[in-house]
């Protein structure tokens, strides 16, 4: 756990998670963003779609890599998270987000990190990069 700037040093990993994405949480995320489409929280309607199962919606992905960071760093800001999406993860999976420091500013007081979440067949299924203030 990261609780100021001076703890940090570039190639710092934050510690990996892995996430429940169990279709109960994925249909609770997609009730709760008011997105309640089948690709989400039905998997033979989902298939119907082309897809291997129900996935899990980008911006809940999103949210799963900010949370990582606020665990690594409570009390930080997440000034900018951007990821890209580049295959489909399905509810039900058991995949791993992580992350990297790859940039420090000392000025601002600010970190970047590189994101990633690697499905449980080992592809990437998100990329991206956050800047990360803190205290």
């Amino acid at each position: 756990m990261v609780t100021k700037f001076e703890d940090v040093e570039l190639g710092d990993d934050l510690p990996e998670e892995s996430p429940d994405v169990s279709l109960v949480r994925v249909t609770k995320f997609a009730v709760a963003a008011h997105m309640l489409w089948g690709r989400f929280t039905d998997h033979e309607f989902a298939r119907k779609e082309g897809f291997a199962g129900a996935i899990v919606p980008g911006i809940m992905s999103q949210g799963l890599l900010a949370a990582m960071i606020h665990r690594w760093a409570p009390g930080c800001r997440i000034l900018k998270i951007d990821t890209v999406f580049r295959t489909p993860m399905l509810a039900d999976s058991h995949p791993v987000c992580k992350g990297a420091v790859t940039d420090t500013d000392e000025a601002n007081r600010t970190v970047e990190i590189d994101l990633t979440i690697v499905t449980d067949k080992g592809e990437t299924s998100v990329v991206g990069t956050a800047v990360v203030q803190l205290a």
